[in-house]
């Protein structure tokens, strides 16, 4: 019928075809293209460049870095788990809620709270909020650290192989999952935290054989800088009004 929905014998025999691409896409040994002799999946590819997009579009202090930022997490959590990077595995997943969580946040302020855009506004952490982040980023790497390194022994039949680098990326993990929050509330100081994060990120992806992935985190260290220069900056602007 012309106008209407196609019919349901097409839409089950194009069922299968859709779920092979998806499967092979999501594949991290389906090869996209190679340069220089690196081999890039589709998977690390298009994760990386939609993680690019989100990352610059945050230190612009633009909520559209919430929705481009929910792409690279799906796409990550599947890639990280094929070169088993459980502990960011882990991260990704929470990543997806808590884009979800910043794009409300951010489009929701409070009272007083609102730029002139009606969105959330830049505004600094408290001492002792910075303290905290310390302190979750050493019981808590120590504590996931421990469980990482022993995910293979407790479940073999879904983490077949070792973690790798199970301290430094429990480290990653964690301090990402505390200086999230602290993102969703627009606090300067979490740039100053993900220049860290990212340069032992940046060693990890490396050492794993995900140079693209490794090339991204390398960029986001200066799109990092270049986030703390640019809501200091917003942040200063509205003392002067």
């Amino acid at each position: 019928m012309a106008g209407g929905h196609p019919p349901y014998s097409v839409v089950l025999s194009i069922t299968p075809l859709l779920i092979q691409l998806a499967l092979e896409f999501f594949n991290i040994d389906n090869i996209f293209f190679e340069i220089w002799g690196y081999r890039m999946s589709y998977l690390e590819f298009f994760g990386t460049l939609a993680g690019f997009i989100a990352i610059a579009l945050s230190a612009r202090a633009s909520i559209l870095n919430w929705p481009v930022g929910i792409i690279n997490t799906i796409l990550f959590f599947f890639l990280f788990y094929q070169v088993q990077l459980y502990p960011d595995m882990f991260l990704y997943a929470f990543f997806f809620i808590t884009n979800i969580a910043g794009w409300w946040r951010w489009a929701h302020p409070a009272k007083g709270e609102e730029d002139r855009r009606k969105e959330l506004k830049v505004s600094r952490m408290k001492p002792q909020q910075f303290m905290l982040i310390v302190g979750i980023g050493i019981f808590g790497t120590a504590a996931m650290g421990k469980f990482a390194s022993n995910l293979h022994e407790l479940f073999p039949l879904l983490f077949n192989q070792p973690s790798a680098f199970p301290y430094l990326d429990s480290f990653v993990t964690v301090m990402s999952i505390a200086t999230t929050y602290f993102a969703i509330q627009k606090k300067i100081e979490v740039w100053i935290i993900w220049i860290v994060v990212d340069l032992i990120a940046t060693y990890i992806y490396f050492a794993k054989g995900i140079k693209f992935v490794g090339i991204q985190y390398l960029v986001f260290c200066f799109l990092a800088a270049y986030g703390w220069y640019n809501w200091r900056r917003e942040y200063n602007a509205y003392q002067q009004v």
